[in-house]
């Protein structure tokens, strides 16, 4: 007679167990994808599919391993190898490779291979647990718990973001605009080369150092490399003596090859007082330190302050955090460090102008008077 522990042990197989994991892993990557499509991809048609192909990978290899146990165990732990691969390759192409990063990324590795051998071990016992007399329901239960478990959690990540970005403010004007906050009143550069984004905080802080231009600044100056202690990196002083704004055309659109002084890169508390929600100051401070700030309200990627067209969600500021790191402001109100020498198709920059210069108050008395 069969003992009650032997029947529990003949319903929970380890396909359950990895079943259970493919679900939990999937669900993780929706989450991250609903998120950051909205938060990164939301700004050109379809662009935010690119943040659902992680989860749609992760549920596609679930469903093949629930179909086909043998393959899908195997594409499940080659999948793991390759995508360790592409970390380190990666990491290594863009910051070098150190114990710490070989070591610390083992357990995802690790994680799926073993979700592949659970489900290999499973493919010998799937026949006795399939029973073509059950109900549609029950024989296709876990495919459906495998499926509708990661779209509640999209659909729960993804209703309050949805409503926002289907509600943000675009008046298509993204030339010169003029924001009064915090006592501080600043002209912002239109669209152009005082508006641009993929260059480090380097390139800007020492765009006017000769050769004028971008160029080869990108890790500072000559020797520089990815060292944790920043050395060669471009500093404060530097960026106030040659960063790109100064070399900005009066009208905000071009970079000439001399100093023009019409312009400035913003502080990082000017670009936080000047965040925006439906056209409105968000009434946020920065309070000297990394992370969300104190707003009355949550700032959006809103005009005047943004181009919600544009993939531009985090700008550089004139604020340096340390030796190898300077401050960026995200458009939800938060505030982060980055390498100086990190460039991010993400990550612009937009110069300002003081109202108050000669050149400043003749632009936005026109501004006003449009």
């Amino acid at each position: 007679m069969e003992t009650k522990w032997g029947a529990m042990r003949k319903r929970i197989s380890p396909g359950h167990l990895a079943l259970s994991c493919c679900i939990l892993v999937t669900s993780l990557w929706v989450f991250w994808g609903v998120t950051e499509m909205f938060h990164e991809g939301w700004y050109a048609p379809f662009e935010w599919l690119f943040f659902l192909l992680p989860a749609a990978i992760s549920l596609t290899l679930t469903l093949m391993a629930l179909t086909w146990p043998r393959l899908g165990g195997w594409l499940l732990i080659g999948a793991g190898i390759l995508f360790y691969a592409w970390v380190m390759f990666s990491v290594a192409t863009r910051f070098g490779l150190n114990l710490r990063i070989v070591v610390s990324w083992f357990p995802a590795v690790g994680f799926l291979a073993i979700i592949g051998a659970l489900f290999l071990l499973d493919a010998g016992r799937r026949r006795e647990l399939d029973n073509p007399d059950r109900r549609w329901w029950r024989r296709n239960l876990r495919y459906i718990l495998a499926v509708g478990i990661p779209l509640l959690v999209g659909l729960a990540v993804g209703a309050e973001p949805a409503i926002r970005v289907a509600n943000r403010m675009d008046d298509a004007d993204y030339g010169a605009r003029l924001i009064q906050a915090n006592g501080v009143s600043l002209l912002w550069a239109p669209v152009g080369q005082g508006w641009g984004r993929g260059v480090t905080w380097n390139q800007l802080a020492l765009y006017g150092l000769p050769p004028v231009g971008f160029g080869d600044k990108s890790l500072g100056h000559e020797g520089q490399r990815h060292s944790d202690a920043g050395e060669g990196c471009a500093t404060v002083e530097e960026l106030q003596q040659y960063n790109v704004c100064r070399y900005l055309s009066e009208d905000g659109v071009r970079l000439e090859t001399s100093w023009q002084g019409h312009w400035r890169m913003p502080t990082t508390d000017e670009v936080v007082g000047s965040l925006v929600r439906q056209g409105e100051q968000a009434g946020c401070v920065w309070n000297g330190r990394s992370g969300k700030q104190p707003c009355t309200v949550r700032p959006d990627k809103e005009t005047p302050l943004w181009n919600p067209q544009s993939p531009i969600i985090y700008l550089w500021t004139a604020n340096e955090a340390n030796q190898k790191e300077a401050y960026c402001v995200t458009y939800h109100g938060a505030v982060f460090t980055q390498p100086k020498y990190l460039s991010l198709g993400s990550l612009g920059y937009r110069c300002v102008q003081d109202t108050g210069s000669k050149v400043g108050s003749a632009a936005a008395s026109s501004l006003e008077e449009r």
